[in-house]
């Protein structure tokens, strides 16, 4: 079970049909980053939380929304345009402080915008989701930041990309990929831990000390 969030960003053109309803099926809470509430929309599916400034909502989804019964309406959580957090920072937010210890699938938080895609890149190292399990979820890759340990499930062939953030991080060891790191340290800026590749389908990644965004790839998307 999870906690989806529909940020305003864009999917892969390529994406699978249906490939969103697995993880709707699992869902405890579903929440609309504002304009995300179109992919949500686009299922026939209402969120159970709106969050954001609404600026950028489907053109007659507040109306329907406001025309919902009662009890099947979502609840909106609206703030001022005018704010000092993005709309995805707010969900981020609410979902930590509505629920206990449910995995965060973040959806849509990539393409568009460079500096949106950016911050919510950076998103993960928020200190209010220091100890919560939260992914940036695509249709073939999945980022989420390692502090200190992570087993990446796949298959061989995938790749995995470490990218050290916020300076630079100390690799205690890895197994299961074709390029093993042991006692080595990935510079801030430098691109070296780019595109390695799983051996097993599973692998696993140790920090010594720093930040590190892993990104997971499926070995069968050529990009």
């Amino acid at each position: 079970m999870s906690v989806l969030i529909f940020a305003n960003g864009t999917v892969p053109a390529d994406a699978p049909p249906g490939w969103l309803l697995p993880y709707l099926a699992q869902a405890t809470l579903t929440i609309a980053a504002d304009g995300g509430l179109r992919y949500l929309r686009a299922l026939g599916r209402w969120p159970d939380v709106l969050v954001g400034d609404l600026d950028s909502l489907p053109p007659t989804g507040r109306a329907e929304m406001d025309a919902l019964p009662a009890l099947s309406r979502p609840t909106v959580r609206q703030y001022p345009a005018g704010k000092d957090e993005t709309d995805l920072e707010l969900a981020l937010l609410y979902a930590v402080q509505a629920t206990q210890d449910e995995p965060i699938l973040v959806f849509a938080a990539l393409g568009g915008r460079l500096d949106q895609a950016l911050a919510n890149v950076l998103l993960l190292a928020h200190p209010a989701l220091r100890g919560r399990v939260v992914r940036l979820v695509e249709p073939f890759q999945q980022a989420w930041l390692v502090r200190d340990q992570t087993t990446i499930h796949g298959r061989a062939g995938d790749r995995v990309s470490l990218i050290p953030l916020g300076g630079a991080a100390e690799i205690a060891y890895t197994t299961g990929l074709a390029w093993p790191l042991r006692a080595e340290t990935l510079d801030f800026g430098p691109a070296r831990g780019i595109s390695n590749v799983m051996e097993t389908d599973t692998a696993v990644v140790t920090l010594q000390s720093g930040l590190l965004l892993c990104v997971h790839t499926d070995g069968g998307w050529q990009r």
